[in-house]
């Protein structure tokens, strides 16, 4: 693997409420996956298509007071199957000391 684009948001998702018993995966309060672009181990597929998107939002420079969430880069979410609840903070990762995202490496040639 040969990663090229420097990452300039990270993101926490941390299980707010909910029972393992009640996730097919055994998910549950106090878990927490911690990821910038990436797909964390063990998170369900069906909770990181939708926080994906939630990502991509910040990604793009936009921020979650537009759904609204009374904070730019945190928000509350449940899962697709209603049975855990999360709470999705973004962070910016890999900035210079002014706050401007660091500029990718070069991109490799096949």
């Amino acid at each position: 693997m040969k990663k090229w684009v420097v990452e300039d948001w990270g993101f926490e998702l941390t299980a707010t409420e909910g029972q393992a018993s009640h996730c097919r995966l055994g998910l549950e309060k106090g878990d927490k996956f911690t990821f910038a672009y990436e797909c964390p181990a063990g998170m369900c597929p069906r909770v990181m298509a939708q926080v994906y998107t939630w990502c991509e939002v910040v990604r793009c420079g936009g921020d979650f007071t537009y759904r609204g969430s009374k904070e730019k880069y945190e928000i509350n979410l449940v899962c697709p199957c209603g049975c855990i609840h999360f709470y999705l903070k973004a962070i910016p990762i890999n900035r210079d000391e002014n706050g401007k995202a660091l500029p990718n490496n070069p991109k490799p040639i096949d």
